[in-house]
This record gives C-alpha cells, structure tokens and sequence, in this order.
C-alpha cells in the first residue's frame, strides 16, 4: 500500500488535468487528458498501481520550489558527487499566455534533470499502469524513446539513453556530469490515433521554458491584490487555476479521488468534479486572487450545466464532470488497497443524487458577485427559476452543505442559503426583469429570516445550530456574518463564533465541520475552510487580531511547495484528504482579504 505523505506532493497541472510528484521525482498521480480521466499513475493509492520516477541512484539530500510564480517544479538533489537539478511539468500549449492557458494543452507532462556541479547517477523508472492500474501495458522501443500500448490510450515515453523493459516497466542509468542535461516527455493520445511522435531534448527543453513564461504571464495579469499574505493569496489564486479545467471554465474541488478524511477510514471521496456549492466562495476569491474571465467563465459552466433542470420541478444537481456531465455514478475499484490501507478507493460521487437546497443561494449569490448589467435569456430565465424554487422548497429537509448520507434534515445552513438567494434576487431584480416578483421575494425572505432567528438560535447553547431546533454545533453557522445575514456585532454571531472557537476546535486551534454522527464510520479531521471561516468571522466580529492568529495557524499546514489539503488529522497533525483542496485555498484568499479589510496585520 501507499504510505507516503500527502504532503509529500507537489502539483503539476496544464489547466485540464494534473499530476502529483513527490519529493524524491516520482509522479505518483496523472490522470489525462482530463482531471477525471483515469490514472495512468495511481501509485499515490497503491503501490502497484503505477509511477515514473527521475531521480539520483544515490542518497541526496533534497530540497524543492516551484519557480517564481509558475507551475514548474524545481526539484534540487545534493549528492556526495554532485548537484543535479530536476524541473517537471505539464506542458500548456505553444506560446499560450494570460487568460489562454490550457486551450491547446498538448496532454504532455515534461521533465528535465540537468547536471550542476560534479556528476550525479540518474536513474529512470517508467512503470505506466493505466486505468488505475488495471493495464499493464505492451512496451515497444523505437526511436528517440518507446510506445506503451494498452487500454484506451496509447503513451510515447520520448528518453535519450536506451532503456530496458521488464515485466511492463522501463529503467535507464545514465550518469549526468556537470553541463550535462537529460530530457524526458511522455505524451498521451487515442489509441485509434497513431502514437504521438517522440520529442527531443530540445524541445522538451523550450516547452519547459515556454510553460513557465505561460503562468507568469497569468501570474502578471492577476496581481492586482494588494493586501496582507499577497504571497500566499497569489499562490493560492495559481492553485485555483490550475484546477480549472480550460474548455469549459469548470473548477475541480481537487485534484485527486478517495485521499481519506481519516487514516483506515472510509470517508474516501472522489474531488475531481465541480460542486454548486463551492460557486459564490469561488467567486469572491477568484475576485480577489484572478479576475473577471475567470469568474465569467466559471459561471457561465454552472449556469449552462443546470440549464433547463428547474423547468421540471426536480432537484438542481449540486454537481458535475469537468464538461457539464450529470451522471457521476459512483463505483469502487476493489483491486486498490488506497492510500495507507484506506479502503474503498471510489471513482464518481454519488453526492450528486442528493437534495441540497442551499445550492439556489450559491448560485444567485455567484450571479450577484458578478455585478452585471445585463444577463442573456437563458442566464436570466435560470436564475428566475433559482430564485421562485429556493423561494417554494426552503422549508424542506435535505442533505445539506457537508452532503451527509443520513437521512434529510432541517440544516440551518441551508435555510440560510435560501435566504441568500431571494436577497440577492430582490438585489438582481432590475437585471433579470422581475420586479414584479419583488413583494413575494422580500416577504419569504422574512419568513426564512424568521425561522433562522427563532428555530436555528438556541438561548442554552448560546449560538446557532447546525440544525432548526436543535442543539448541535456546526461550523457552517460561522458563514451567518460572511453572507450578511447578520452583522459582526450581533451578539448572537459573537456567541456563536466564540462557541465555534472553544467547542469545534481542536488542541491547535484547528475547526472541525461538527460532532454529531452523520451516518458513516470513523472520524474525520479537521477542515481546513472552517478554520479559514473562523479566522475571516473573527474579523468581522471586530476581532482581526486573534483572526490573524486563527488564520496563521491555518496557513501553517500548507507543505513546502504551498498546497493545502482538505484536513488535517487530530492526532498526527499531518495533512489528509485530496489534494490540494480548492476549498482550502478559497478560503485562505476570502479570509486574507477580510482580515486585510478590517485592520491590516503585522504580516506583509
């Protein structure tokens, strides 16, 4: 099984699809051409499962960067011998710059090893097991590097030394001296396609440099935010783009599927797909951290994959594939042990069959966040759908924002997101041409109001429940001030903030969603997200200095390369869940400016 730590892992990603590489050079995670396309690297969930690694046949020591506001990981190895310098990435498309990254990515993932000083070992190890690691493909030498075959996809390793295959994989040993460079590219296409040619080490050499000059052009374009962590949020905004899949705009939570909630557990979900809910928080930190062809784009794919649903009086699915698909059917893959034994390894997510109602708020929210002036007919006849179904369905159970799988319930959050759609539809009304719609929206707004104010406060817990009536903590109330349903110096979202702060947060200051038992076994981590929704309230109840602090803890647990996961484990303190977590970097963006807004910090 796979052992290593998630945190081990760097980011690669050509704006449709991603890789992960570990410290050492080996790329233990690459699903192409798409990010949920199945792995042709799944070492990262069992051992067996497929890797490439690029690296010095000695002891090294070891240190790594991503190049100056790019993707391009630098990967240094120190020897008794020498220095050898790895850098690794997805190539983007020739000469693509700005907002065009990832339109005519060429499914090719590049490494260069180059000689710095005294001469090094490096050995080569190429062992492809497509579809998570179902294939063991054919292998056959040719020119400039060889074939692999098998399974859908047919995979041309190009490599300049020969290599020597064995039971489906491929080694080389070459010793680099100083001066000396080694180029490699794999590339992926059809397999009823002739197999890509072979690049030399030349070209893998300027498309390396090429790439790098792409997100730095990106990187320029999008530095416009001036606040507190500028570092961090500009990092962040590079993560969120890199899990956007181009051609349609469509922002993945993660990049990856079944990384546990909880070592040995079976909370192991699939990420590589867009939720609703995710939309309005996007946006606010894509406004931040990008600009607005991002936002437009991301909205525009949310808007046109639930076109037409609402006509029919169903559930508004809470998500969707990268290319608008509905059906995310969810199965196991039983021949994968998981990640450190965390079994069941899930493909597709089953979450996508269940009610949440708060998806209407997140939707009008996001439309909101857009500042438009105008929408296009079928935007608008959407949106005007949004807002009459939060409107006629805000007091029915669901399954809520954290999609527990138990049966439906009254989530308070939910009612909240609800009230956020008709405020923002009252808001938006002149634009979508429905003022005559005005009274019935602003008097339902009322009564949700009314039931969150009466039902969701409770005197004796002295803070909002996750649910109506009830008595349990969950830190989705913390979003109460962030959506102005109440202001910061309410002394109900005071109370609640500080219930959240003492009651949900771990020995270091970290904030689990809730407590309760939501129908699946073991426990789960803390979430990083609430903790940055803990840090950004703070700020807002007018405490930015211990949201400094909150927020400082939680940016604490990014791994050397500035990736966040989902979670952090209780007792190990160690990263968890799949990675990196769009969720984790929004939040780390919304609360830096929010922090940022309210009184700027000691930080830079």
């Amino acid at each position: 099984m796979s052992t290593r730590a998630i945190s081990d892992y760097a980011l690669l990603s050509d704006c449709r699809s991603a890789a992960l590489v570990s410290s050492d050079g080996s790329v233990d995670w690459l699903c192409s051409p798409r990010f949920d396309s199945p792995a042709i690297f799944a070492r990262l969930l069992d051992e067996n499962a497929g890797h490439w690694s690029v690296g010095p046949a000695c002891p090294a020591e070891i240190t790594r960067r991503y190049l100056d506001d790019t993707l391009v990981v630098e990967t240094t190895f120190r020897t008794a011998t020498g220095t050898a310098v790895l850098r690794d990435t997805l190539a983007l498309g020739r000469r693509e710059r700005g907002h065009a990254l990832g339109v005519a990515s060429p499914s090719a993932l590049l490494r260069e090893v180059s000689c710095v000083e005294g001469q090094v070992p490096i050995t080569v190890d190429f062992a492809p097991r497509p579809e998570f690691g179902l294939i063991r493909p054919l292998m056959e030498p040719v020119r400039g590097g060889l074939v692999a075959r098998g399974g859908a996809q047919v995979l041309t390793l190009s490599c300049p030394v020969e290599l020597h295959v064995r039971d489906a994989t491929a080694r080389a040993t070459v010793t680099l001296r100083a001066g000396q460079r080694l180029g490699l590219a794999l590339r992926t296409g059809p397999v009823w396609e002739p197999a890509p040619p072979c690049w030399r080490p030349g070209r893998v050499h300027r498309r390396i440099g090429d790439t790098a000059r792409g997100w730095r052009s990106w990187s320029r374009e999008h530095a416009r935010y001036q606040g507190p962590w500028r570092e961090q949020v500009g990092h962040s905004g590079r993560v969120l783009r890199a899990l956007t899949f181009a051609p349609t705009g469509a922002i993945v939570a993660a990049a990856t599927t079944s990384l546990p909630e909880c070592v040995g557990g079976e909370r192991n979900w699939d990420y590589r797909y867009t939720w609703i809910r995710d939309a309005s928080l996007t946006l606010q930190a894509l406004a931040t951290a990008a600009c607005e062809k991002e936002e437009t784009a991301f909205f525009s794919f949310l808007a046109g994959a639930a076109a037409g649903l609402l006509d029919r009086d169903t559930d508004l699915p809470i998500m969707y594939g990268v290319g608008g698909e509905r059906d995310l059917s969810e199965r196991i893959l039983p021949h994968l042990t998981g990640w450190r034994g965390s079994a069941p390894v899930r493909i597709g997510n089953d979450a996508w069959r269940q009610r949440q109602i708060d998806v209407y708020g997140e939707l009008l929210d996001a439309a909101y966040e857009l500042s438009p002036s105008r929408f296009d007919p079928l935007t608008r006849s959407f949106l005007l759908g949004a807002a009459e179904s939060a409107a006629r369905r805000w007091q029915e159970p669901d399954q809520g924002m954290w999609e527990v799988r138990g049966p439906s319930r009254q989530f308070l959050h939910s009612k909240l997101m609800c009230w956020v759609a008709l405020d923002r539809a009252v808001a938006l009304a002149p634009v979508l041409g429905a003022t005559d719609r005005v009274p019935f929206w602003e008097d339902t707004r009322e009564r949700i109001r009314a039931a969150i104010l009466t039902r969701g406060w409770n005197e004796d817990v002295g803070a909002f429940t996750q649910v109506l009536d009830g008595t349990d903590l969950d830190a989705s109330a913390l979003t109460l001030p962030l959506v102005g349903f109440l202001p910061g110096d309410d002394p109900r979202v005071r109370s609640t903030v500080e219930a959240v702060a003492t009651r949900l947060a771990d020995r270091r200051g970290l904030v689990l969603r809730y407590r309760t038992r939501d129908g699946i076994t073991g426990p789960e981590g803390t979430f990083l997200l609430c903790t940055f929704w803990l840090a950004h309230a703070l700020a807002l109840t007018g405490q930015a200095g211990r949201g400094e602090r909150v927020f400082r803890t939680a940016a604490s647990h990014a791994n050397d390369v500035g990736l966040l996961a989902e979670e952090v484990d209780q007792v190990t303190g160690e990263p968890i869940g799949n990675f990196p977590q769009a969720f984790s970097h929004i939040g780390l963006i919304n609360a830096a400016r929010a922090i940022g807004d309210v009184g700027r910090p000691s930080c830079p």
